[in-house]
């Protein structure tokens, strides 16, 4: 135990602690959490665990680490006690995500009316836009496969989808 003397020294290192490091620890928190009344909550959980453990008998060496020592701890722990909320509990509780599938379905007509159109190419864009966006192999292995170097499959593919263009969208004249 602290005799009367000893807490009012202990009470004048605190209130000088919180004057000069209040607003350090105040911005670090906000900047970890996203939320001032959250901050503002683990500053004060800080100074309070400080006093804490002046009050048991510690002795602090530097009170500016040992503060932010103790605020990254209580960050770190409010971390830990945020839970994500799973959709399964969120439908259980009536919510009902609306589901647009109308995208994805432009996307796979599109898809098809596109491999329709790499058969009207050449037999040599053929198989390197089949290879390409069908089996979806990169340019390196399309070059390991045709025995070509990667700039001529390059080059065969970019020829490839101007041709396809102009089947996609033949020019109106």
């Amino acid at each position: 135990m602290m005799n009367k003397q000893q807490e009012i020294q202990q009470q004048g290192v605190m209130t000088l602690a919180h004057h000069d490091f209040q607003k350090g620890l105040n911005a670090r928190a906000f900047f970890k959490v996203h939320d001032h009344a959250i901050g503002q909550d683990l500053v004060q959980s800080t100074f309070l665990k400080t006093w804490m453990y002046l009050v048991r008998g510690g002795k602090i060496d530097i009170m500016k680490a040992f503060l932010y020592h103790i605020l990254n701890n209580l960050i770190v722990d409010e971390y830990r006690k945020r839970k994500s909320v799973s959709l399964d509990t969120l439908v259980e509780g009536g919510f009902d995500p609306a589901v647009d599938d109308s995208n994805r379905m432009f996307d796979v007509f599109d898809g098809r009316q596109a491999i329709y159109l790499i058969k009207q190419l050449s037999e040599k864009y053929q198989k390197v836009m089949r290879m390409r966006y069908i089996q979806q192999l990169s340019l390196k292995e399309i070059a390991l496969l045709t025995m070509q170097t990667r700039n001529t499959v390059a080059v065969q593919i970019h020829r490839g989808l101007a041709q396809l263009k102009l089947l996609y969208y033949p020019v109106i004249v």
